[in-house]
């Protein structure tokens, strides 16, 4: 499952989502901009990071780590350090590391204590949050991504029931609908797309990923139905022809590529008009 992809999805369409997560008001979104930053001359490029748009707000560097990196650390702190020393910011700088449980946190910490304890640094656990129920929707669908198998889809359900109840704007709640069912694919790969759309009522489910591509297999299928139908109804035409020059009705059925029997209702058909 690639966790990190969905989180920064997660803070590109919805970067309120990320100032809730580390306490900040939903509304500090509004005053940054979620890019990706290239350390020109390094091997590093760094994913996450929040650009405010005002001087005094500060810079936050976003890691989403998910498997054990006794490296982290080092190269965290040396990404953003570089970063500093490239772009002279003139902004203050934050760090988050967004880890799916305290066991996963196996990073040798003893060159970087001072900074992982300073007010600078926050470490965010997810199973550590508290019960999806009891927190706000937005991060109750960031920690849908940890829930076991057994619960998932229950939690899913009341999620996208709590969608349809607490969002007002149409926008946002197509973002979290789709955020929902792409944990759902990541996680449950085998699930296929009837059981994803049981998932959702019929007005949520016009707004996913899944009904439009749905939606867009039924058009193109319709259209390539269109046109052989339409090569069908050509063939059609020939068989008189093909009659009159002497061909069997196997033989025009074999020519055609047609059923015999569809060769057969054809003359039949046209018959009358022979007469």
């Amino acid at each position: 499952m690639k966790t990190d992809s969905i989180f920064y999805r997660f803070f590109q369409e919805l970067p309120s989502i990320f100032f809730e997560l580390i306490g900040n008001s939903p509304q500090t979104a509004a005053t940054y901009q979620f890019s990706s930053v290239e350390i020109k001359q390094t091997a590093f490029r760094i994913d996450g990071v929040f650009l405010p748009t005002q001087v005094q707000n500060s810079i936050y560097f976003v890691e989403v780590q998910f498997q054990p990196d006794t490296e982290i650390y080092s190269r965290l702190f040396s990404e953003i350090f570089l970063y500093i020393r490239q772009y002279k910011p003139l902004n203050p700088w934050q760090a988050v590391v967004i880890y799916p449980t305290r066991n996963v946190d196996t990073a040798d910490r003893s060159h970087h204590t001072e900074l992982l304890y300073s007010p600078r640094v926050q470490l965010i656990y997810l199973d550590e949050l508290g019960e999806t129920a009891s927190l706000p929707i937005g991060i109750a669908t960031i920690r849908l991504v940890i829930e076991n198998e057994e619960t998932a889809i229950t939690t899913a359900r009341e999620l996208i029931n709590r969608t349809r109840q607490e969002i007002d704007t149409e926008t946002k709640q197509k973002q979290l609908l789709e955020l929902i069912e792409t944990i759902l694919v990541y996680k449950f790969p085998s699930m296929n797309r009837e059981e994803i759309e049981s998932m959702f009522s019929l007005s949520d489910l016009k707004q996913t990923k899944v009904y439009q591509e749905a939606k867009q297999e039924g058009i193109q299928e319709g259209r390539q139905e269109g046109i052989q139908e339409g090569a069908r109804q050509e063939k059609l035409k020939l068989i008189p022809l093909l009659l009159k020059l002497g061909l069997s009705v196997d033989q025009i059925a074999q020519e055609l590529n047609l059923q015999l029997e569809d060769v057969q209702q054809e003359l039949h058909r046209q018959s009358p008009n022979q007469d």
